[in-house]
C-alpha cells in the first residue's frame, strides 16, 4: 500500500524514494507483523477461551500432553493475518512472484482452516480426510507451478548446492517435482508442530534464510557475482519473509512453553507450504532440505516408522513424530524444543554460507 500509494509521488517528495528499497520495506513489514501479531494474539486468544474452541489431543500421543486439552488452537489465523497485512503496506502487486506465493499460501490458509473448524466444531482429531488434503494441497502447488513456469518467472532447470549453472533440465517433470517440494513442505511442518513453540522457531530461521535468498536471487548483479540463478522481481518475496519472521515472533510471544496458543493447521499447512514455495521460486528446491532439516527429519521419521511397522510389526522410535521419542526417553519438552531450535539455527547458517562455495 505504501509502496504503491506513496512511491509514485518521489518525484515530488524525494523522502520518499525510500520505498523503492526492498531492504526497507521488509523492515517495516517485519515491525509491522511483529506488532499487529502481539496485539492481535492477545484479542484472539480471549476470543477462543470465550468460545471454548480448545485444541483436542489425539488419545495415541504422549500422556503428558492431555493436559494441554482445550487449550486455544488456530493461532495461525492472526499468524497470516498479521503477515497479510505486513504485505498489504508494504507489499509491491505488481510482483507475479509474490502474487502466486500470496496464491498458494491463502489456499492453504483456507484448507487448514476448514481442517480446524471441523476438529474444533466435532471434537475430534480427524477433520478434512487425508485424501482430500493431498488432492487440495497438490492442485494447489501445481497450478502455482504451471503459472510460474508459463510466464517465464522460473525455468525447469535444477540447481543444486555447491554447483555454478543448473544439474539438469527437469522438462515437464519440473511441475511434479515443484509440487513435491511445496506439497512435502507443508505437510512436514504441520507434523513438527507437536510442542509448544516447536514449529514456530524453525520457521522462523528457515523465513530468514530464504528471505536472504530471495534478495540475492533478485538483484542481477549479486546473483551473477554469486551464480545464484537471477528471478525477476523475487526479490519482493524478501518481505513476505520478514512478515513471517516478524508474525512468528509475535506468535512466540504466546506460543512459548507453556503454551497460551497453538498454531493449528491453519498455520501450518500454510506457512509450511509458503516456505516451500519460496524455495521453488529462488530455485533452492535441494538446498531447502538442509534449510528445513528439522521438517525434514520429523517427516522422516514419520515414514520409517510406518514403513517399518507395517513390513516388520516394529516400530523404529518409540514414537513419532521423532521429537516424541525424546519426549518419551526423559527430555523435557522444553529441552526438546530449544535443541531443535538450536540445530535449525545451525543449518540455516550452514545452507547460507553455501552461497559462497558454489
Amino acid at each position: 500500500m505504501f509502496y504503491h500509494l506513496l512511491y509514485p509521488l518521489s518525484q515530488d517528495v524525494g523522502l520518499l524514494n525510500i520505498f523503492r528499497y526492498i531492504t526497507f520495506r521488509s523492515f517495516v513489514a517485519f515491525l509491522a507483523a511483529t506488532l499487529i501479531s502481539i496485539w492481535w494474539g492477545k484479542h484472539f486468544i480471549n476470543f477462543m477461551k470465550r468460545k471454548q474452541f480448545g485444541q483436542v489431543v489425539r488419545d495415541d500421543g504422549p500422556e503428558s500432553h492431555l493436559k494441554k486439552a482445550g487449550t486455544p488452537t488456530m493461532g495461525g489465523v492472526f499468524i497470516l493475518g498479521s503477515i497479510f497485512a505486513a504485505i498489504l503496506i508494504s507489499g509491491n502487486f505488481f510482483s507475479i512472484p509474490l502474487l502466486v506465493t500470496i496464491g498458494v499460501t491463502l489456499s492453504y490458509f483456507i484448507l487448514g482452516f476448514l481442517d480446524d473448524y471441523l476438529k474444533v466444531l466435532k471434537k475430534n482429531t480427524d477433520g478434512i480426510s487425508a485424501k482430500g488434503k493431498l488432492l487440495w494441497q497438490f492442485v494447489t502447488a501445481f497450478a502455482a507451478s504451471f503459472v510460474l513456469v508459463h510466464f517465464n518467472v522460473i525455468d525447469t532447470a535444477l540447481y543444486v548446492p555447491f554447483v555454478k549453472g543448473p544439474l539438469l533440465d527437469l522438462g515437464i517433470f519440473f511441475h511434479f517435482f515443484a509440487a513435491l517440494v511445496i506439497v512435502g513442505s507443508s505437510n512436514a511442518v504441520n507434523l513438527t508442530d507437536g510442542l509448544d513453540g516447536l514449529a514456530i522457531g524453525p520457521i522462523i530461521t528457515s523465513a530468514a534464510s530464504l528471505g536472504l535468498m530471495t534478495y540475492v536471487a533478485g538483484h542481477r548483479e549479486i546473483s551473477g557475482y554469486l551464480f545464484v540463478p537471477y528471478v525477476e522481481s523475487v526479490g519482493e518475496l524478501t518481505i513476505f519473509a520478514a512478515a513471517i519472521i516478524g508474525a512468528g515472533v509475535g506468535f512466540l510471544w504466546y506460543n512459548s512453553y507453556p503454551a497460551q496458543i497453538f498454531m493449528g493447521d491453519v498455520g501450518s499447512l500454510s506457512l509450511g507450504g509458503t516456505l516451500g514455495t519460496i524455495a521453488v521460486l529462488t530455485k533452492n528446491e535441494v538446498l531447502f532440505v538442509i534449510i528445513g532439516g528439522v521438517f525434514v527429519t520429523e517427516a522422516i521419521s514419520v515414514i520409517l516408522q510406518v514403513a517399518s511397522y507395517k513390513t516388520r510389526k516394529k516400530r523404529i522410535f518409540k514414537m513419532a513424530p521423532i521429537h516424541h521419542h525424546f519426549e518419551l526417553m526423559g527430555w523435557p519438552e522444553p529441552k526438546v524444543i530449544v535443541r531443535f531450535w538450536i540445530i535449525s539455527i545451525f543449518l540455516a547458517i550452514f545452507a547460507v554460507a553455501t552461497l559462497k562455495m558454489r
